[in-house]
């Protein structure tokens, strides 16, 4: 214990959403404890996925096959073997806890990616991996609901020195920490196995997650009022929204225009370029679907004004 000196990052008392859960570095990391953990050998993954997936299975050389998803993010004609693990992710929080339930019935062998759904709760006795960076300003930090733990004991991460990205867009703009953000993403993608961090969740405890939760399904509300009648899929209300996703024709057309206006809308999975063929649906929801923003930084007239830039362009 130091007495003096300067005088150092507030400590906060908040409850953190997920405090019953494994608290790890990050959420590729989530499925490494489970590999270990549950000995996993077979996994079956969606093609519509990021890499970060694949290559967490990939460095376990886990025997890894591919699923296809429908319009409504289900998967389609799946056919696991009993020692498979099937890996689900809940894209948008579009798949709720009644449909995993009724999926796990099947395939008892089920992870639950919530990387999308901060705020859905886990289906009961189902593996279900969460990330903090996509929906707080923290830099890294994942959890994990499981039954099987691993039995040595994991150091605890360190998280100051990759706070610049977000301490830089605090007081300039994204654009300009742009690179420090993708240099951050890249060290993620490789950190080992760890606990959460001190600082990531001490920043954790300092969230009115409530107040998010509403500001979010309110945001994602007005988005889909106003792009209900045009949009491509189907959607629900989720828990404290990720993002609202817009499926149209000419989506990779409108990102590009948006960009110019400052507006960022990212391609979320720009690896299932290279691992479908441009026929199949997966190759067209990554090209075309926009992932607009809907979260607890904005109010509705800047939504208002998102909308209205996104009808100069449909």
């Amino acid at each position: 214990m130091e007495i003096g000196g300067y005088i150092e990052f507030p400590y906060f008392t908040g409850n953190v959403l997920h405090e019953n859960a494994v608290a790890l570095n990050s959420a590729r990391n989530c499925l490494a404890y489970l590999i270990e953990a549950k000995n996993i050998v077979k996994i079956v993954i969606p093609k519509f996925l990021c890499a970060s997936v694949g290559e967490i299975c990939e460095k376990y050389e886990l025997q890894i096959r591919y699923y296809s998803i429908g319009g409504d993010f289900l998967p389609k004609n799946l056919n696991i073997e009993d020692d498979e693990w099937l890996y689900l992710v809940n894209y948008y929080g579009q798949i709720d806890n009644k449909k995993i339930d009724g999926i796990k019935k099947n395939h008892n062998r089920l992870i639950v990616d919530n990387v999308q759904a901060y705020f859905q709760l886990p289906a009961k006795n189902t593996d279900t991996i969460y990330t903090c960076r996509k929906y707080f300003g923290v830099s890294d930090g994942a959890f994990l609901y499981t039954d099987t733990h691993i039995t040595r004991l994991l150091e605890q991460d360190y998280s100051a020195n990759r706070m610049m990205h977000l301490l830089g867009r605090y007081e300039k703009s994204a654009n300009e920490y742009y690179t420090t953000y993708i240099e951050n993403e890249n060290i993620i993608e490789n950190l080992p196995l760890k606990k959460m961090s001190k600082l990531t969740e001490n920043l954790l405890r300092s969230i009115e997650y409530e107040k998010v939760k509403v500001i979010r399904d309110r945001n994602y509300i007005f988005l889909d009022k106003a792009f209900a009648s045009i949009n491509k899929l189907s959607l629900k209300t989720p828990e404290g929204a990720f993002m609202y996703p817009l499926y149209v024709d000419n989506g990779m057309i409108i990102r590009k225009k948006l960009q110019r206006e400052k507006i960022y809308i990212p391609t979320l999975w720009p690896d299932v370029f290279d691992l479908c063929d441009e026929m199949e649906l997966e190759y067209d929801m990554a090209k075309n679907i926009l992932p607009l923003p809907c979260d607890q930084r904005y109010d509705l007239r800047t939504m208002d004004f998102l909308i209205e830039e996104i009808k100069k362009y449909l």
